[in-house]
């Protein structure tokens, strides 16, 4: 039974909890609690099993702000990816000395989430199934053309696809070939994997408080404290999974923005219309255009069809009523139906959308605050499925203030460049925006605005 904020343990404001690790996936005070999409309650959960894992003695409290699984834990594309650094040429673009260890890392990661899969029995429809990157225009066959022989200097094992390739695996007319990475990305269930976690981290003792928003952090003596309306935790460390809201660190707000993305599923496929599709592999899809779809089989087989639209919300504010967008959701219908024309007259079910935390490298970021008592990592930009659990590896390293093959990675140690201050923010953006438009509609080619962001190692994505 999960108990509500009037039962807590932590009722008392006077009440001390002796925690070694306070896992904080919260919303700060004030904020609306209505949905958003890519707080990753799943770091935080990650956080509190490892740490339980590690350490079976140490006290564990999760705090959170909602319910398990209420927003982008259990509401994302369900992509659970290898790559911790989005993508392969995003990492050699950024880290080439060490991209050989961030991608072995990254299939370390992705393999003990499968194995904890089996492990604590987390019925969350996981299918180790790969992605395929699909051309679909003449000039991105040609990019991935390029990209496999990159792929094929650095020992990553994946393969092109002509064109009666790609469409052998999936078909439509507007795919022009693909890039198949087999192993590195599992499709899955993303709310029941958050439950089946919470599950699990509960089984172990960890002791979970939803609907408990954190409020504030502040030094208590030698420890923290993490004040709730119903009270505080006392905690000698504190791992912080906050995300996409405003962190209890200040200064690390500025790393990040808020992307609103916008998805549809359609009624589950008959027998016909799925086999005018193919797809017999179930793999994840995703188009190689700047602004990409994101497309999938569910276990029910439904197609979940997003992207495409990443929406920076003027001023960078963050409300309920931009967690719907009816342009958005015409406008991905009508992506559907010329990709797949075959399906003509399927009905859409479901339609959402929230806001995904994305910085300008494009992933994740890390480091300690309150002279080491207290971890963050933030900035997944949509690919947090699965760079969670190595996150909640990195912040139990640096909370244990331990030199570990993690925390040694300058990907680790650096941080990306933050965006600029309002009104600074919406005009870069959404000059980037247009410029990435402009791309899309002129083969590629980019402009000079964004052969400038390139140089300066500054991007903006979800």
């Amino acid at each position: 039974m999960l108990r509500q904020p009037n039962e807590l343990a932590i009722a008392d404001a006077d009440v001390e909890q002796s925690v070694a690790v306070v896992v904080c996936a919260v919303q700060r005070a004030g904020h609306s609690t209505s949905s958003c999409w890519f707080l990753y309650i799943v770091s935080g959960l990650w956080t509190a099993l490892l740490a339980k894992e590690r350490d079976p003695g140490r006290d564990v409290v999760l705090v959170e702000g909602d319910r398990v699984g209420w927003a982008a834990s259990g509401r994302n594309g369900g992509f659970c990816a290898a790559s911790l650094t989005h993508g392969a040429a995003n990492g050699l673009a950024r880290w080439p000395d060490e991209f050989a260890a961030l991608q072995a890392l990254g299939a370390r990661n992705l393999d003990a989430i499968e194995a904890a899969v089996g492990r604590y029995g987390l019925d969350c429809e996981f299918e180790r199934t790969g992605e395929i990157d699909v051309a679909t225009a003449p000039y991105q066959y040609e990019e991935l053309r390029a990209a496999a022989g990159t792929a094929a200097e650095h020992g990553i094992d994946i393969e092109l696809l002509d064109r009666d390739q790609m469409r052998a695996e999936v078909d439509s007319p507007t795919f022009h070939g693909g890039l198949y990475d087999r192993r590195g990305v599992a499709m899955l269930h993303p709310a029941k994997l958050a439950w089946g976690l919470a599950a699990a981290a509960r089984r172990l003792g960890v002791r979970i408080y939803e609907r408990t928003p954190a409020t504030e952090l502040v030094r208590h003596r030698a420890a923290m404290a993490v004040r709730t309306p119903y009270g505080r935790v006392l905690a000698h460390r504190v791992a912080l999974g906050t995300n996409v809201f405003p962190s209890l660190v200040r200064r690390i707000r500025r790393y990040t923005v808020p992307v609103y993305d916008y998805a549809l599923t359609t009624e589950p496929l008959t027998d016909a219309q799925l086999a005018s599709v193919g797809w017999k592999g179930r793999q994840g899809l995703g188009d190689s255009g700047n602004q990409f779809h994101y497309f999938r089989l569910t276990a029910d087989r439904r197609i979940l069809w997003g992207g495409y639209d990443a929406v920076y919300p003027r001023g960078g504010r963050m409300r309920p009523e931009y967690e719907h967008r009816p342009d958005t959701y015409l406008t991905l219908a009508r992506h559907f139906f010329h990709c797949f024309p075959q399906l003509e007259g399927l009905r859409f079910s479901h339609a959402w959308g929230g806001a995904i935390d994305t910085c300008t490298r494009f992933s994740a970021f890390f480091g300690t605050a309150h002279d080491g008592r207290v971890g963050y990592a933030a900035g997944y930009t949509g690919l947090g499925v699965g760079a969670t659990r190595f996150g909640a590896e990195v912040m139990l390293d640096l909370l244990a203030g331990e030199s570990t093959e993690r925390t040694r990675l300058a990907m680790v140690r650096d941080k990306p460049l933050p965006f600029p201050p309002e009104p600074l923010a919406s005009v870069g953006i959404g000059l980037t925006k247009w410029s990435l438009d402009r791309a899309d509609r002129s083969q590629g080619r980019r402009n000079l605005w964004l052969r400038a962001m390139d140089r300066a190692g500054l991007g903006f994505d979800s």
